[in-house]
C-alpha cells in the first residue's frame, strides 16, 4: 500500500498552483471573500482570544470545522515535497500513536460529513473503508492497527490534510508538544520544539510573558473537554506565497525579504493568518493543535475597502517588539506607505466581515 496521489478529477475546483520558484498560487476572487481576515478592529494585541470553534456562516472558511478549500490539492502536493526534502518536518514521539488514531478518527469523521461528494469513510466494526477523491486515495484498513496503513496514522491523515497539526500530552501539569506534523510554519521548528512543554516552546514571542497570556492560556486549554474544540487567530507577513518559512530553510526564503520594491510589494507580500484550532481527543486525553495557513497578497486584501483601511492602520501602528519579532520590521515603511495609498480615513465597522 502506498500514499501515491492520483489528482486530476476534481480541477474544475481545485486549483494547479505551486507555493515555490514560479508562485503561481493566487486566490480567486470568491476565494478573497472567505480569506479568514483576523482583525475585528483597526488595532492589534496578543490576548488569549479564544471562542468555540463551531460551524459558522456558509460559505465562509468557518462553514465547517475542517476547512477544505480550492488550495486543497496543491497544498497536498507541497507537503510530499517538504517531507521528501526532510522527513523531520513529522514526527511522533511512541506514545502518541493511540493520540494519532484519535485524530485519524476525528479528521475522517468530519470530512466523510461535511463533503460526502469528495470524501466517504464506511465503518465495519474496526475494518474501515476511506476513500479521498481529491487525491486519487481508496483504502481499507483496521482501526488501530498500524500495519494496515502505508505511514503511522498521525502521518496517514496529515498528509491528507491542510494545516500543520501538533499532539500536546497533558502530564505533570502542563501540556507536551510530543507530536506534529508541520510544513507551513512560520519561522518555527518541530525538530527543536518537539519534546518542549508549553511555556518552553512559547518563550521566544515577546511581549506576551509580560502580560500573563501564557498562564492563562494554559489554564484554559488545561480545562479543554472532548466535543468542545476552541479557536483562536495569530497572523504574520510573508514575501512571495510560500508555505514552507522553516528556520530549516530560512537560506531560501529569507533573503527574498531584501526584494520588496514599491512596485511589486502588492503582489509580492502576503498576509499570513492561522486559523488554530484545539480539540481534546477521546481515547488518549490528548489535545490536537490545528494551525491552518492562509495566504493572500495585498492586492487580493485591498479588494475589500473595510480590509485595506484597517491593514494600514494595524501595521503602522504594531508595537516595534511585535513588528520585529514578526519579521516585518524592515519592510513595514514600505508597508505602511503602500497600505496608506488605500485608507480613505473612513471608520470601519466592528467584526472581521466585509461589509458589503
Amino acid at each position: 500500500m502506498s500514499l501515491d496521489f492520483k489528482p486530476g478529477a476534481f480541477n474544475d475546483f481545485f486549483r494547479d498552483e505551486t507555493f515555490r520558484e514560479d508562485f503561481t498560487y493566487r486566490n480567486s476572487p470568491q476565494n478573497i471573500r472567505r480569506f479568514p481576515f483576523p482583525f475585528d478592529r483597526d488595532d492589534y494585541m496578543y490576548s488569549v482570544n479564544m471562542e468555540p470553534h463551531v460551524p459558522g456562516r456558509k460559505g465562509t472558511a468557518f462553514e465547517h470545522i475542517l476547512d477544505v478549500d480550492e488550495h486543497y490539492v496543491a497544498e497536498m502536493i507541497d507537503r510530499a515535497k517538504v517531507l521528501a526534502d526532510d522527513p523531520l518536518r513529522c514526527q511522533s514521539l511512541p506514545h502518541m500513536t493511540l493520540a494519532g488514531w484519535d485524530l485519524l478518527e476525528l479528521i475522517m469523521e468530519a470530512k466523510a460529513r461535511d463533503y460526502p461528494h469528495w470524501f466517504s469513510l464506511t465503518k465495519d466494526g474496526k475494518r474501515w473503508h476511506w476513500v479521498n477523491r481529491p487525491l486519487g486515495i481508496d483504502h481499507t484498513f483496521t482501526f488501530l492497527d498500524e500495519s494496515t496503513l502505508p505511514y503511522g496514522p498521525f502521518e496517514y491523515i496529515t498528509r491528507q490534510t491542510q494545516g500543520d497539526f501538533s499532539l500536546q500530552d497533558e502530564r505533570d501539569g502542563t501540556l507536551w508538544m510530543d507530536a506534529g506534523m508541520v510544513t507551513s510554519q512560520a519561522d518555527w521548528s518541530l525538530d527543536f520544539d518537539v519534546g518542549m512543554n508549553f511555556h518552553e516552546w512559547h518563550a521566544p514571542v515577546p511581549l506576551a510573558h509580560e502580560k500573563g497570556v501564557f498562564d492563562r492560556a494554559l489554564k484554559f486549554l488545561m480545562k479543554l473537554q472532548h466535543g468542545s474544540p476552541v479557536r483562536r487567530f495569530n497572523w504574520t507577513m510573508t514575501v512571495n506565497p510560500l508555505l514552507d518559512t522553516a528556520p530549516e530553510t530560512y537560506p531560501i526564503w529569507g533573503p527574498t525579504k531584501t526584494t520588496l520594491t514599491p512596485e511589486n510589494l502588492g503582489d509580492k507580500q502576503h498576509l499570513r493568518v492561522e486559523l488554530q484550532s484545539l480539540y481534546r481527543l477521546p481515547r488518549s486525553n490528548a489535545i490536537a493543535f490545528d494551525i491552518r495557513c492562509y495566504l493572500a497578497s495585498f492586492n487580493e486584501i485591498v479588494t475589500v475597502p473595510k480590509w485595506a483601511r484597517r491593514l494600514h492602520r494595524v501595521v503602522r501602528d504594531l508595537p516595534e517588539e511585535l513588528a520585529t519579532y514578526k519579521g516585518f520590521i524592515r519592510n513595514r515603511p514600505a508597508m505602511v506607505e503602500w497600505l496608506a495609498k488605500h485608507d480613505d480615513g473612513a471608520p470601519t465597522s466592528p467584526g472581521w466581515w466585509p461589509d458589503d
